[in-house]
């Protein structure tokens, strides 16, 4: 398993997805994101690191994901 990092954020988007299949992104806040992403097993970035953009770019990307 990969180590993920916040600059990986189509890898943890898949993680995501995986990990929280039935996740309602039209209602996920961002603390919520932020609490999914830092507890994800493999998630080896400082939890520090990250800002509003960073987990509006990987809501994004997991909402295409799942909605192509």
């Amino acid at each position: 398993m990969n180590k993920l990092y916040w600059e990986s954020s189509y890898e943890i988007v898949l993680t995501l997805k995986q990990a929280y299949p039935d996740t309602d992104l039209d209602t996920l806040g961002l603390e919520q994101l932020y609490h999914y992403i830092v507890t994800l097993p493999n998630f080896a970035d400082d939890p520090a690191l990250v800002n509003e953009g960073i987990l509006n770019e990987i809501l994004r990307e997991w909402y295409e994901e799942v909605n192509p």
